[in-house]
């Protein structure tokens, strides 16, 4: 005897796991693009020290006593915000009906910017700052034994910079942030504030913040990064987004979203970001 079983669909959304955005505990918002497509930074160069002259006459080619007079170079950077990008879609009134209100304009666009919009942005930001890192570390299989060496004397890389000692942060991957768990040496501080850990630092670790980011955000060969916000500047010029109710020729919800965004590592402080590879 044939039964036709029931079937019911509940209004609930079985939503994907996201990541909130760490971009903003790594880069900077120093300048502002409003009313300008390209921003220009100077690079000015400095006169080396000499030894005074306070006795007898000057070299040849040299008519002060303070040294030969140099002249300072004045170089420009400039920073062209590269990626418009737009989406949009349609939610027609029966089909919000008729999925009992789960299909929604202002709740679709919330999960469009959570899943879609924050992975690119945040993916591009990495790639731009892995890609300019001004200390490049040598491609390594990072193990137990040797992650916890790999990392302090990438640290130390910017202390011999002179990158700013407070606000430095190390990001990894999931299975990076296991290695060091694993590792005994290393003593992974949890004493962190509300804050930081609101932003998503998880641990101190060598006076960085430890910040752990999806794999699918970083380059593939992606190993740890240790950076000071003050190298990238990662504007937003434009974010625009638009829920329209029953626009023409749609009878429904059109939504449109437009972000102008960009990521630029400065000449001069590219030395405050060193990036590790994975052999």
């Amino acid at each position: 005897m044939a039964r036709e079983l029931a079937t019911q669909y509940l209004p609930y959304v079985d939503e994907l796991f996201t990541t909130e955005s760490k971009k903003a505990l790594l880069t900077n918002q120093d300048f502002d693009w409003t009313g300008a497509a390209t921003i220009k930074v100077y690079s000015i160069s400095t006169s080396e020290m000499n030894d005074y002259q306070r006795n007898g006459p000057t070299p040849d080619g040299q008519w002060s006593r303070y040294g030969v007079i140099e002249e300072l170079d004045a170089t420009t950077q400039a920073m062209t915000l590269r990626k418009d990008r737009s989406f949009t879609f349609e939610i027609d009134r029966l089909d919000a009906d008729e999925t009992k209100q789960q299909l929604q304009a202002a709740s679709a666009l919330a999960r469009q910017l959570r899943e879609v919009v924050v992975p690119e942005v945040d993916t591009w930001v990495y790639a731009q700052m892995c890609e300019n890192a001004g200390q490049p570390g040598t491609p390594t299989a990072l193990t137990v034994d040797n992650i916890y060496d790999t990392i302090v004397t990438a640290n130390t890389a910017l202390d011999n910079a002179e990158v700013p000692d407070t606000g430095r942060n190390l990001v990894v991957t999931p299975d990076v942030y296991l290695l060091l768990k694993k590792n005994r040496d290393i003593i992974l501080e949890s004493d962190v504030g509300n804050n930081l850990r609101l932003q998503g630092v998880i641990s101190i670790l060598d006076g960085m913040n430890v910040i752990r980011v999806p794999a699918n955000r970083l380059p593939e060969d992606f190993g740890f990064m240790i950076c000071h916000p003050v190298a990238t500047v990662a504007p937003t010029k434009l974010e625009s987004y638009r829920v329209h109710a029953d626009p023409p020729g749609i009878s429904g919800s059109l939504v449109e979203g437009r972000i102008n965004y960009d990521a630029f590592v400065l000449n001069n402080k590219a030395k405050a970001i060193y990036y590790q590879a994975q052999a």
